[in-house]
């Protein structure tokens, strides 16, 4: 079936869908794979649950004469195709945005200050990789005046793979770090991987906001039409931090003599500074009010562990236990250590994805830590297990909640940070 041909029974459908539990009544099912399962063999329950036609890429598991079944060469492939077609049917202004850290909290920002005046689609969570994006893009409505799309990757040529099917407009690469160090084989691979955003911008001469402050991001800007913030005055938005105890506050202003914003949000960390005003150069671009921009910043809350403050009976929680590189978890640890308040406490979980540098990458941080003055440390994981301190080690979360369950901390304030996979969210109901 051609292209358009499909594009058409796209149209006629209210949803796509790609889960058979989920098939609201008149949507499209495409049967995609994974490791696990095998969508094709869901395709006639999502058929009988709802959904006007199912497209699968095994002709068996369709029923002859049935009409409803369209057989393609490769499901996701066709999803990433029609999700581009539809990008480019509709013609609507799209923001790519990815980095190593912050891109996530960075996509919601921006969400915020630009729904404040247009209609925006944006993704949802973390949505970002090769099914994310096109996920996203499909669920494109023609009152939609922009659309921001978040981009993650774990190996080279990826971000330029997702560029190739959201066609970014315009595009903001929050920072570059060290995390996915297996895939990217280096810190050098992981901004020429994050590059390839400003390599794509490039080509078409679009409008790329940048953190001026950030060095590696300007070594590999050039030859870009730049929008920058950060904390020069001179700069199209600039700003400084005013307060951090627990949360970030700081003024803003545009340009040299622009009047001066303060802000009051409900974000926990100094690094998430560069994150809003990365929203504010682009609300400001796309027009938004200065004091609806404001209004964005001061009401969000963070959600999914992402520096979440948690006030529990007996102690104050950051709750940071979505991710963790080497970067992101000295960011939370120095910002830990500036705060003004007593008895800290940590409870951090081994850096995933490392490769060989994870020993040397986990040893910076426990020296970090050795040099600083929290009260109590627990580290949790082989890695922290085999570097060289005295802190208490646990092999795993089980043992943690074990722990808390017969002696709970009590009056403390505590940074909860380790990778996903360890799995320190569930100690929270424990605090």
């Amino acid at each position: 079936m051609k292209l358009s041909a499909l594009y058409q029974i796209f149209l006629d459908c209210q949803s796509v869908t790609t889960d058979s539990r989920n098939c609201p009544d008149g949507s499209l099912f495409i049967a995609l794979k994974g490791e696990s399962f095998n969508g094709n063999a869901f395709a006639k329950l999502a058929l009988d649950s709802g959904c006007t036609f199912a497209i699968i890429d095994e002709a068996q598991y369709a029923i002859e004469g049935d009409q409803r079944y369209i057989l393609v060469d490769d499901c996701l492939q066709t999803m990433q195709q029609l999700a581009n077609y539809h990008r480019r049917q509709l013609g609507t202004r799209v923001i790519g945005i990815t980095g190593t850290n912050g891109k996530t909290t960075t996509k919601e920002l921006i969400s915020s200050v630009l729904c404040q005046a247009h209609n925006v689609l944006y993704t949802l969570g973390n949505l970002n990789n090769h099914i994310g994006v096109p996920t996203t893009l499909l669920r494109l409505k023609p009152e939609h005046d922009l659309a921001v799309i978040e981009m993650g990757a774990n190996h080279p040529g990826e971000i330029r793979f997702l560029c190739e099917i959201a066609e970014p407009d315009y595009g903001i690469i929050t920072n570059v770090g060290k995390a996915h160090l297996e895939g990217f084989g280096s810190f050098e691979g992981v901004i020429k991987t994050k590059g390839e955003l400003y390599d794509f911008l490039r080509k078409k001469d679009a409008t790329t906001f940048i953190h001026h402050d950030n060095t590696y991001l300007m070594n590999i800007s050039q030859g870009l039409n730049l929008i920058s913030y950060g904390t020069e005055d001179d700069l199209y938005v600039n700003g400084r931090i005013t307060g951090n105890s627990p949360y970030l506050a700081f003024e803003w202003k545009a340009g040299k003599d622009g009047e001066a914003h303060h802000v009051c949000t409900q974000l926990i960390g100094e690094y998430n500074f560069p994150n809003a005003l990365a929203a504010i150069t682009i609300g400001r671009f796309f027009g938004v009010e200065a004091k609806k921009i404001d209004k964005a910043l001061a009401e969000y809350t963070p959600q999914n562990n992402r520096s979440q403050l948690k006030k529990t009976e007996d102690n104050t929680l950051i709750i940071d236990a979505y991710n963790a590189n080497p970067t992101s978890m000295m960011a939370a640890l120095q910002n830990f250590r500036n705060m003004t308040v007593p008895h800290k406490m940590l409870i951090l979980g081994d850096m995933r994805e490392l490769g060989a540098d994870s020993p040397a990458e986990h040893q910076k941080i426990v020296d970090y830590i050795k040099e600083s003055d929290f009260e109590k440390v627990w580290l949790v994981g082989e890695q922290f297990a085999a570097s060289e301190h005295t802190f208490k080690t646990y092999a795993n979360v089980q043992e943690v909640i074990k722990d808390l369950q017969e002696d709970k901390p009590n009056g403390y304030t505590i940074l909860i940070k380790g990778s996903n996979g360890i799995k320190l969210s569930s100690t929270v109901e424990y605090l």
